[in-house]
């Protein structure tokens, strides 16, 4: 029998007709009730009708986390439009390359963001109309679209396959251990996949979300007390912050609330992991690896992890094999480039706006990144892409920060590479090669107006040599290991 499926603004509405009072969303020391939550994103619709916004047109929202993120994605979804997450951080240039791509009617985000469209801010919305009346429920022909960097230094946008509908009745249990009765917090940004990805499913579920504006180690345990958490995401580099609390304040906080842990988003160093398996027990512990694209994924337990050291699991959904350099499909145990495919007969999960799959033949596509499986169909991951650099869980490509280096004039060429960094798994390393009078100040001043910061070089390193060759290639694998290994050698030698 085929599962009731209704839109996602019809699916709120429905859970403030059932809970009215009860709290829906919180940031700090404001929380929206769903009858409140119901009324302030009807009002929103209106006034985004009234704006212009129509059925299936994207609407960017440059937010922090808050309250107001959240009511301006279940405003835009009931009008059947589509949210469009950029980072509220975002300089004006590279706002209006994302806005070149999704073309949206109006931007709502800060008064800091700037580009060729109307920006209003939910405040603006509400203040535009008192309409808090439901309205006919709207289909979103795309769920969400969310902005990555792209490999030739544009923007991507990735269009999600399936359109804003969810379950009318959610499933209990269900992948994600969400419930009615579960308090969700999710301190990492919204404007990132997995973090709003969770923080829907979570909504869907009638379960109470709470944000932080921005992450804090301590304040992350302060609200799980505070709140009596139950549900958790992070990225590793907060667990790493967390654990490197000393042990009187993380003892000085009862989480005992706490029963689901996930994280993902970038690769968990071993030792990391096994801590928190051994605090908060292995059946908290969960791990996901995929991509926004959704073609398939994979699943660990912290039980499961003890087993298989290292590992981010088996594919629980659609297909995931190892392929060579000549499009083969290799045996367990051979390290290749990781392929995945959605289920047989599945519609495609996603589309690309502004860049094209890396695809084989038989519908196999790739997001890049290097691993090999065990004979019990146990992912490992060697590498997260050779290019692209995880700086805390956020993806950098190198091509899009060399693009804005070599707009300055004083630039002949340059490299970027990432290189291991303890607190944010990787940091962003630029090598130059440049005419005489720059200097690394110069260069980040004039990055700053071009790049959000977490794509700034923590690092820059001036060359004397070109770093491409005739065809105007670059080995930035060779560049990296270079400069890991004199690294490795500075340690040894210390």
């Amino acid at each position: 029998m085929a599962k009731d499926m209704i839109p996602l603004g019809e699916k709120f509405s429905r859970q403030a007709q059932a809970t009215p009072d009860v709290p829906a969303v919180s940031c700090g020391d404001t929380t929206l009730t769903w009858k409140q939550l119901e009324a302030r994103t009807n009002r929103i619709a209106h006034a985004l009708e009234g704006a212009g916004v129509e059925l299936g047109d994207l609407v960017t929202i440059g937010l922090p986390n808050g309250v107001n993120f959240i009511e301006a994605c279940i405003g835009i979804w009931k009008l059947g439009a589509t949210p469009q997450p950029v980072s509220f951080r975002l300089p004006n240039a590279e706002l209006q390359a994302v806005v070149d791509l999704a073309d949206p009617p109006l931007i709502i985000a800060l008064p800091s963001l700037a580009a060729d469209r109307r920006r209003v801010t939910v405040e603006d919305l509400l203040v535009l109309s008192d309409d808090d009346r439901p309205l006919e429920p709207r289909i979103a022909p795309v769920k969400l679209a969310m902005t990555s960097g792209g490999s030739t230094g544009r923007p991507k946008l990735v269009l999600s396959g399936s359109p804003g509908l969810t379950l009318a009745e959610p499933e209990i249990p269900n992948f994600w251990r969400f419930g009615p009765d579960e308090t969700v917090l999710i301190p990492a940004a919204l404007y990132h996949g997995g973090p709003l990805g969770a923080a829907l499913t979570a909504l869907t579920h009638g379960a109470h979300l709470v944000l932080v504006p921005r992450f804090d180690a301590e304040g992350v345990l302060a609200e799980i007390e505070r709140r009596q958490v139950s549900w958790l995401y992070l990225v590793p580099t907060m667990m790493s912050r967390i654990w490197r609390l000393p042990d009187d304040v993380r003892a000085r906080y009862g989480i005992s609330t706490l029963r689901t842990l996930w994280h993902f988003a970038a690769p968990c160093p071993p030792w990391l992991k096994e801590a928190f398996i051994r605090w908060l027990g292995p059946e908290v512990i969960l791990e996901l690896y995929g991509g926004s694209e959704s073609q398939a994924c994979t699943r660990i337990t912290g039980s499961e992890w003890l087993n298989h050291r290292g590992s981010v699991g088996r594919v629980c959904d659609g297909e995931m094999k190892a392929f060579d350099d000549d499009g083969k499909m290799l045996p367990p145990g051979q390290l290749g480039e990781i392929y995945m495919r959605r289920p047989e007969g599945a519609p495609p999960t996603y589309h690309y706006r502004g860049a094209t799959a890396r695809t084989l033949h038989g519908g196999w596509e790739s997001l890049g990144d290097i691993g090999y499986f065990d004979e019990d169909g146990y992912l490992y991951l060697a590498d997260r892409r050779t290019d692209m650099i995880l700086v805390g869980g956020a993806n950098v490509y190198p091509a899009e920060v060399e693009a804005a280096i070599d707009e300055h004039p004083l630039v002949m060429s340059s490299a970027v590479v990432g290189l291991p960094h303890e607190d944010m798994g990787a940091s962003v390393h630029a090598i130059v090669q440049a005419r005489p009078g720059l200097t690394a100040e110069a260069l980040l001043a004039h990055l700053a107006a071009k790049l959000v910061t977490y794509k700034l070089p923590r690092t820059v390193e001036f060359v004397a040599e070109p770093l491409r060759n005739e065809a105007g290639k670059v080995r930035r694998t060779q560049l990296r290991d270079e400069r890991i290994g004199r690294m490795k050698l500075t340690e040894c030698q210390t």
